[in-house]
């Protein structure tokens, strides 16, 4: 009988605990309820009502024609039936862009046939070139190239205004590693368009800055000490640059995240004003020189700096300098000067050649320290003994004229130019470039230039260093 009652008891208790256990889910299930549906109380003080919010515009021409930059742009619209708004307003996958880019990467040209369909006149210029293809030429900085455009699309297919235009995916058509069978001459050879470089600046030769672009910059990576105190032209300006970032760190008022820029921007402007202050560079307008990739630079067979090398374009060969290193992504890039003497449309802004016809033949391991203002001569001759090494060549080099004359003092200086400094016989703007003559015709029998000028293209894209 006892155990009877023991047992009812204990059924009880789990009756009255599965009893206060139901209540408790009824009474949260019910503030649940009524914190969703039931109308919000009005405290007693009522508080201001919320500023209506509004979306996050997208300012600017979204012609999709402009915002693809030359990609070929398909697009689809599919609809499928849906829960309510409410419910699908609230699920990321009820309203999905799905955004896919495919790219073909090309196949760089390896036959000096192959070479002949971009440059005809190629095998005709080097007749030594045929004999430096190996059976297997390409070098391998030309699949870096274009794995490196295949990432730089991947980290920026969200930002579409970031993503190469088909014209610069599309910009290299071989690099191919050579050597010479018997000289054992090694060279890189490329076969691109031509941007413009249109950098530099050098106070001991040009007082005057040459003018600037849009983008820029004072500064080249192939740099020399001063020779004199004269100020870099760019000088001043940057320094109040950096005044200016200075004085809006100092605010009290500017915000944390706008300061960790400011402060990023501070440490950029003030090496920039130590380097020019220090260092002397070459002029993009008045100085023959072509820019690499950087990861040109890195390698078995690196190209560094002041190596020297040709631009074959045309029936004409132009001897020029490594003289700066640009973005990875991108190839095809010559300082002003050279653009120019391929075709005097160029500017900072027009390319002279957009069809992948530009050969560049660069010569690794060939730099001279320690550098210096370039020497045009030198440069001249050292690429005629470079290019005997792998052949030699059907046409003489072009020889470059030194643009930057010689400032001599006047005899009677006007009060004007004493006072400020500024010597008196100052190159004017259109010296960086050379004006045919009667005379210069007659003197320039070595000069070779195409014979046909390309017209001069838009660069929408101007080439930054790395």
């Amino acid at each position: 009988m006892g155990k009877i009652r023991l047992r009812t008891w204990r059924r009880l208790v789990l009756i009255l605990f599965a009893a206060v256990f139901a209540a408790i889910v009824y009474r949260w299930i019910s503030l649940e309820r009524l914190q969703r549906f039931a109308p919000v109380e009005v405290s007693e003080t009522p508080t201001p009502k919320p500023t209506a919010t509004r979306p996050p515009v997208t300012t600017g021409n979204l012609d999709t024609a402009k915002l693809f930059n030359g990609i070929t742009f398909q697009s689809t619209v599919e609809t499928t039936p849906g829960a309510d708004a409410a419910t699908e307003r609230i699920q990321p996958e009820s309203y999905v862009l799905d955004l896919k880019l495919l790219a073909r990467v090309p196949s760089p040209n390896k036959t000096i046939d192959e070479l002949a369909k971009v440059s005809p006149q190629l095998p005709t210029l080097l007749p030594g070139l045929a004999s430096m293809l190996s059976r297997d030429p390409v070098s391998p900085l030309f699949a870096q190239l274009y794995d490196t455009k295949v990432r730089m699309l991947r980290e920026n297919l969200g930002r579409l205004d970031l993503l190469l235009s088909r014209h610069n995916f599309f910009d290299c058509e071989t690099v191919l590693q050579l050597q010479h069978p018997e000289t054992h001459r090694k060279a890189l050879l490329l076969q691109a368009e031509m941007d413009v470089d249109a950098d530099g600046s050098d106070s001991d030769r040009l007082p005057a800055g040459s003018g600037a672009s849009a983008n820029f910059k004072p500064a080249t990576s192939y740099r020399w000490e001063k020779k004199t105190d004269a100020p870099n032209p760019y000088l001043a300006g940057t320094e109040q640059r950096l005044k200016r970032v200075e004085d809006e760190y100092a605010l009290a008022g500017t915000a944390p995240a706008r300061k960790r820029e400011l402060r990023n921007a501070i440490v950029e402007l003030r090496a920039e004003v130590g380097t020019l202050k220090k260092f002397s560079f070459l002029i993009g307008a008045t100085d023959p020189f072509i820019v690499v990739p950087g990861t040109f630079t890195r390698g078995p067979d690196p190209v560094k700096v002041g190596d020297y090398a040709l631009v074959v374009f045309g029936d004409a060969i132009y001897p020029v300098i490594v003289g700066d290193v640009g973005p990875n992504d991108k190839v095809g890039e010559a300082s002003l000067r050279v653009a120019k003497e391929l075709n005097a449309l160029a500017t900072a802004y027009n390319r002279p050649v957009s069809d992948l016809k530009v050969s560049y033949i660069i010569f690794p391991g060939t730099a001279e320290k320690p550098f210096g203002p370039p020497d045009l001569d030198k440069i001249h001759a050292r690429c005629e003994t470079l290019i005997k090494e792998i052949g030699g060549a059907s046409v003489p080099l072009h020889r470059w004229e030194n643009t930057i004359p010689s400032p001599t003092p006047s005899p009677s200086p006007s009060p004007s130019s004493t006072a400020s400094g500024t010597p008196s016989a100052l190159p004017s703007p259109t010296s960086a470039f050379r004006v045919s003559s009667p005379a210069a015709t007659a003197s320039a029998g070595s000069t070779r230039t195409p014979t046909s000028a390309p017209t001069a293209s838009r660069n929408p894209h101007s080439r930054r260093k790395s």
